[in-house]
């Protein structure tokens, strides 16, 4: 544990231990091991210029201007440890805060001497004694040793220098320095901590979303240091929670029971374990271990005699929880009787609690698993805020908060302005578009319309079929009007092969089972394999079908296929279901105007490959499921709108890409990025790229440098690997889109243009950065894209890269928008997140059988994805 104190402050201030900046769930990859001695130790490069392209317009950023007008303040870290009086360890951080603020209420004046006022190496062992949780029952006091030693000091002055377009060594140290004094400012005001979020405890700020589980609205506040000098970054968050109040209703909403006797109680002890609560009777809290193997009414424990004079025998009688309650404690105890009790004691010694309005569960507790799509679409639906309402919510907050009476902050003469920045912002203009019959038009604030018009390359469907599994939807009437629309489109649809239903009986069958039947039907009735399969899903998204279905397609038959599952059927519906069918039989919906004329700026007279690279992770404290990686690369040059995908599994919650480069004993390479270059190669009159232009999303500032070093370095090794002795020009660009920065317009209440484009102010104050927001923003506040430029070895002008990355997010496929990020990096997730559902990783420890299909990393077995058929494997079966 870490403490910091500033110099010149009071000895009331404290600061709750400093955090790191990536995420404790990402494992960050050492890749020191692995690399050669003479492979050269790449560094980001530096903004060589700005852009000046497009129409200027005057635009708001959620971040406030900080003054420091104290640069030369220093502040000093200090390790703290904690252990009990048994010498254990505590490693709880809310106890470890308690304590901490213990020490300072008992020690203030030596504390403000030693901490605050010296430079050097203070030290001080100190013995504390507090009364815990328990101990207020008990009446007994703890003791707690803690261990203070000096760590090293911390300078302010770095922030001042960065300013002026240096990164000086400490920047980061004294940044995060910042942002733990406004972490420890929420701690005081009892805020729930999640990083560099916090949340009040305000029934205002929940909103259920069924199953037992509430959003909280929050705030996001962190230092940043930019262009403009420093600033404060300032957003609306939102974390999930646990419903507060009576356990009883939590679990009736969490098992969706009609009451408490339909509830499944051996998933209820599961669920429970390690949630706190409150006792009404008594106003104590709780951590909940486990539940009773027998209902209230039945369940005995020993309880000591009290004697005439109030003092306790040794001697005990064996009493059932309801008696206790009942008639000792006079608390009346109903249908709470016939159910299991709440165990809150030891694993030797129970303490045992009636799940009535005796328990509630305490409010912000963070609820830490996957959501189910109903619960996802209502978080979205009521986190959106409007442009205007969310810059309310965050310029109200500035001012409630007063950070600038913080006792640290004002020692060192830090003060933050209440208005949000001013930024130039510049919109580009849209790239013009190629449908069919030579037409050609400008899409209109990242939108465009096929209404009366044709597909630019449309495929011909001869031979089809419709698979349905839903009871909702009449097969025969949406094949009518597929092939209505189509023929509207330029699509030839024939009439379908076969209308297949699904057997009734089969839906008392789980999900692989229902699948594998329906394909036995399907095999007996074709002699060869159908061109496309049409599937009808009973449910919306994420139905328990999808995976199965898409695995024997794509993988075990090799047929493309297209699932759908709608709420109306309508023109624009077919129309968007038949981009995404269009592509993946090999089709082109629309094309850029200069793609097809071969005609866009360092690329068109040079072969150049242009891939996108995302890692997707399973869900947080689940290390058995593995992390999946997937790349897409252009095939045809020099088209940029077609890809080819690889996905791969991984070692969990590794972010660098393992994959990349394989070599065998043979000579051979069997690595993600040899199947895409030889894929370029056969696409593109047997032309090698001499470019490539990356796109690696999700990885954040701390691992730029991994990036260089490690994922390009497996990349050139690839290359080279095929016959290649000279590497290619690389450009590696990072896409982030979680980020906190937001953008609004500085005179209208509506979402910033299609194609706005920032690189000044509230940029980076040395590295090559940008912010772009290219999606139409019809709902809710546009987030922008955060581009980071890495390495750029093929020498794009600012406004050249910028136009490129605009008009690679009007190339996708799979519907008639701007995508809010460049297409190939939405391909990449797109691709991992479909073919991650072929295995139910939930399942591997019961179902893995296969030694073949599990590769071994350390000690956690890695499951491999089955293989893709070789029919499909090229196509974009992604769309």
């Amino acid at each position: 544990m870490e403490t910091v104190n500033g110099e010149g402050a009071n000895g009331s201030s404290r600061l709750s231990p400093p955090t790191s900046a990536p995420s404790p769930e990402v494992i960050q990859l050492d890749v020191e091991s692995d690399h050669e001695a003479n492979t050269p130790n790449r560094s980001v490069i530096s903004r060589p210029g700005f852009g000046s392209n497009g129409r200027h317009i005057s635009l708001l950023a959620n971040h406030f201007k900080v003054f420091v007008n104290n640069p030369d303040a220093i502040f000093y870290q200090y390790n703290v440890s904690i252990t009990s009086e048994d010498n254990i360890a505590i490693e709880n951080k809310v106890l470890g805060r308690k304590i901490l603020d213990k020490l300072y209420q008992t020690y203030s004046s030596e504390l403000s001497d030693s901490y605050a006022n010296r430079c050097g190496s203070p030290a001080d062992d100190g013995i504390l004694s507090e009364s815990g949780k328990r101990a207020k029952r008990s009446l007994q006091e703890k003791s707690f040793k803690v261990e203070i030693s000096y760590a090293k000091e911390i300078p302010l002055k770095p922030v001042s220098l960065a300013v002026q377009g240096s990164e000086p060594e400490k920047l980061q140290d004294a940044i995060r320095v910042l942002d733990i004094i406004l972490r420890q400012q929420a701690a005081q005001r009892g805020c729930l901590l999640v990083r560099q979020s916090f949340f009040h405890d305000d029934s205002r700020n929940f909103s259920d979303v069924g199953g037992g589980v509430t959003v909280c609205s929050g705030f996001y506040s962190s230092f940043r240091s930019t262009h403009g000098g420093l600033s404060l970054n300032m957003d609306v968050s939102s974390t999930m929670i646990l419903t507060p109040g009576p356990v009883i209703d939590f679990l009736k909403s969490n098992q969706n029971a009609r009451d408490a006797r339909s509830i499944d109680w051996l998933k209820a002890k599961k669920t429970l374990k390690n949630m706190r609560i409150k006792t009404t009777h008594s106003n104590w809290t709780f951590r909940i271990t486990g539940m009773s193997e027998k209902p209230c009414n039945q369940q005995l424990f020993p309880l000591r005699v009290k004697k005439d004079n109030g003092t306790y025998d040794d001697q005990t009688i064996n009493i059932t929880v309801l008696d206790y309650f009942t008639k000792h404690r006079k608390i009346e105890v109903t249908y709470s009787a016939y159910l299991p009790c709440i165990d809150v004691g030891k694993p030797n010694k129970p303490t045992y609690l009636p799940l009535e309005v005796l328990c509630s569960l305490v409010s912000l507790q963070r609820y830490t698993k996957a959501l189910s799509t109903l619960q996802r679409a209502s978080v979205v639906e009521k986190s959106r805020q409007k442009p205007q309402e969310k810059m309310q919510a965050i310029t109200n907050a500035m001012k409630n908060y007063h950070y600038d009476d913080d006792p640290l902050l004002s020692s060192c003469g830090i003060s933050i302005e209440k208005q949000l920045a001013q930024v130039e912002g510049r919109v580009l203009e849209p790239p013009k578009l190629k449908v069919g019959n030579g037409e050609e038009f400008s899409p209109s604030n990242g939108r465009w319309s096929f209404k009366n018009k044709k597909l630019y390359s449309p495929t011909k469907i001869e031979f089809w079929a419709v698979v349905n599994f839903s009871t909702k939807f009449d097969a025969s009437y949406l094949s009518r009007e597929l092939i209505d629309c189509g023929m509207n489109k330029g699509i030839i649809i024939n009439r379908p092969f076969s209308l297949m239903e699904e057997d009734p009986h089969n839906r008392k069958y789980g999900p692989v089972v229902r699948v594998e039947k329906m394909f036995d039907h399907i095999l007996a009735k074709f002699t060869r394999a159908p061109q496309f399969l049409l599937c009808i899903l009973p449910e919306k998204k994420n139905c328990d079908l999808y995976g199965p279905w898409k695995k024997l397609c794509l993988s075990d038959h090799g047929i493309p296929t297209q699932c759908m599952c709608p709420l109306k059927v309508t023109d624009q519906y077919l129309t968007n279901l038949l981009l995404k069918i269009n592509s993946k039989l090999g089709g082109i919906n629309s094309l850029l105007s200069i793609e097809q004329s071969s005609r866009i700026p360092l690329i068109h007279d040079t072969p150049t490959m242009i891939m996108g690279m995302d890692v997707s992770h399973g869900s947080p404290g689940r290390p058995d499921i593995p992390s999946i990686a997937a790349i897409v690369g252009s095939q045809s040059w020099p088209l940029i709108s077609r890809y080819k995908a690889c996905v791969r599994t991984q070692s969990s919650k590794v972010e660098m890409i393992q994959g990349l480069f394989e070599p065998q004993e043979d000579g051979t390479d069997n690595g993600m990025m040899s199947e895409l270059l030889l894929e370029f190669y056969r696409t593109s009159n047997k032309r090698k790229p001499t470019q490539i232009i990356v796109f690696r999303d999700g990885v954040s500032e701390s691992q730029f440098n991994q990036v260089l070093n490690y994922e390009l370095d497996q990349m050139i090794k690839a290359y080279q690997l095929l016959g290649e002795a000279d590497a290619p020009k690389f450009t590696v660009i990072v896409a982030q889109k979680r980020h906190h920065t937001k953008f609004f317009r500085a005179n209208g209440p509506e979402n910033v243009p299609s194609g706005t484009v920032v690189d000044n102010n509230v940029v980076h104050p040395r590295n090559y950065d940008f912010y772009m927001c290219t999606q139409p923003g019809l709902i809710g506040t546009s987030r922008p894209a955060h581009y980071h430029v890495l390495l750029d070895e093929i020498g794009f002008s600012p406004d050249a890269l910028q136009n490129l990355i605009l008009t690679l997010s009007y190339v996708s496929q799979r519907g008639s928008a701007a995508t809010s990020i460049v297409a190939p990096v939405s391909y990449a997730h797109l691709a991992a997140r479909q073919m991650g559902q072929f295995i139910k990783f939930e399942d591997l420890n019961e179902t893995a059988s296969e030694k073949d299909s599990i590769t071994c990393v350390g000690s956690i077995p890695v499951p491999k994805l089955p293989k893709l058929d070789e029919d499909v494997e090229d196509s974009m079966f992604f769309c």
